[in-house]
């Protein structure tokens, strides 16, 4: 049984959720054993399913909440992309370690699976500026924190957050908490 047979759910309706639910496959042990990776990429492949999606985020936060959206590596890249575009504003990465070529800021934090840090330049925002941040999974929440904070530590002011997939069983939510969390289907 499959979570579109189920009766889906998320922030933004089960309709929503469903057409989101029916675009995730899921890829065991990857990357590594015990794991099962959420795969989102039908949906991005997926032109008119990916366009209904961000049209969703962005009725959702409404056109004018934000000045920037930020894309968390890799995956949120996409998707930020997609949103800045459509709303005429900038979009800022936040990357892996390393990859950034000017003075960044960084934060380590712990995933579900090992450990990461993640970097956004010093200057990616100005004072008050405000940042929709979006990713593609929300498992632990490790990275959504580490990557708020990182808005706020270069000047922005995060205005909003939202995933394409919540797992919800792994807490993220409550880890983020009192920071309000859009999930289009949590499962």
């Amino acid at each position: 049984m499959t979570q579109t047979d189920i009766g889906a759910r998320g922030d933004s309706g089960p309709e929503t959720a469903r057409l989101v639910a029916s675009r995730v496959l899921d890829v065991p042990d990857f990357p590594k054993p015990g794991v099962v990776f959420k795969d989102l990429m039908p949906l991005f492949a997926d032109g008119a399913v990916f366009r209904e999606v961000v049209d969703g985020i962005i009725a959702h936060h409404g056109r004018e909440s934000f000045d920037t959206v930020v894309g968390i590596e890799a995956r949120g890249f996409v998707i930020a992309a997609a949103i800045a575009y459509a709303t005429g504003v900038g979009v800022v990465p936040v990357r892996k370690a390393g990859k950034l070529p000017r003075a960044a800021y960084s934060a380590s934090y712990a995933l579900e699976y090992g450990e990461a840090t993640l970097e956004v330049h010093q200057d990616a925002f100005t004072a008050g500026h405000r940042v929709l941040v979006v990713d593609d999974v929300l498992a632990t929440g490790g990275t959504a924190e580490a990557t708020m904070d990182l808005v706020e530590r270069a000047g922005g002011t995060v205005s909003g957050f939202t995933v394409l997939m919540e797992l919800g069983f792994l807490g993220g939510r409550e880890r983020l908490a009192p920071r309000p969390v859009h999930a289009l289907l949590t499962v």
